[in-house]
């Protein structure tokens, strides 16, 4: 899923505490960026939102024709289950993202254990920092039941799987962050407004848990440029 529920627009009943909105970013150097996933829904937001502050985007997915041209863009073909290709170009970055979904036809959890695990490896070889985009499922409610375990069976797979991920990085040694997005991400407005989290879903007074994919990968790429939760999950909402 990464980070996708999609079509899904169930509001959550529990509404966490109002915070102030999101700052905007400090001044900060040019990085070089692995972008796993370049063409997905959430990627190819990550992949404007970083290339228009200056930043040197390596944007690779299966099918690089699909990946918007632009300055600072360099789009190149890669199978992320491919460990060497994989490498190859994270030497090349400072930050690897993983912005891939298990999408593919067969068993999500299958799918996603091996991208994952070939990211964490290349990751560990590499000694890069790894940005996971995660899932909703992967959080708690404000009670502390596990968000999937509440989930539409027809989720449940797919959730489970980037759970499955969570896990695999924690108990990792390399330098990693887990986001995961609001309950329902969708195409949106960039506003820069937004509050974060780490483990536990935010919603709203309304009990609405939502955030535009754009306002999303705003702070991706704010947290790219100054990190404030290695070693740990984030989450965002408005």
């Amino acid at each position: 899923m990464l980070g996708q529920l999609l079509g899904l627009t169930i509001a959550v009943l529990l509404a966490s505490p109002p915070s102030a909105p999101a700052a905007s970013p400090s001044p900060h150097k040019s990085l070089s960026i692995l972008l796993v996933g370049a063409s997905g829904m959430i990627g190819s937001r990550i992949l404007k939102e970083a290339s228009s502050r200056g930043h040197h985007v390596l944007a690779a997915a299966r099918h690089p024709e699909k990946i918007a041209a632009g300055s600072g863009i360099t789009a190149v073909r890669l199978d992320a289950a491919d460990r060497a290709a994989f490498a190859a170009l994270a030497r090349q970055a400072d930050v690897i993202v993983l912005a891939t979904s298990p999408r593919g036809g067969g068993d999500p959890m299958s799918e996603e254990k091996t991208v994952a695990d070939t990211a964490i490896d290349v990751a560990h070889a590499t000694g890069k920092r790894l940005v996971v985009v995660g899932g909703a499922g992967s959080l708690n409610r404000p009670d502390g039941t596990p968000l999937v375990d509440t989930l539409p069976a027809a989720y449940q797979r797919e959730a489970r799987a980037m759970r499955a991920v969570l896990e695999a990085l924690k108990s990792s040694d390399v330098d990693w962050t887990f986001f995961s997005p609001a309950f329902s991400i969708a195409p949106g407005k960039r506003t820069g407004h937004y509050r974060l989290g780490t483990t536990v879903l935010l919603s709203n007074e309304q009990g609405e848990s939502r955030i535009s994919a754009e306002d999303y990968a705003v702070a991706l790429v704010n947290e790219l440029e100054s990190p404030a939760h290695r070693h740990a999950q984030m989450t965002i909402a408005y």
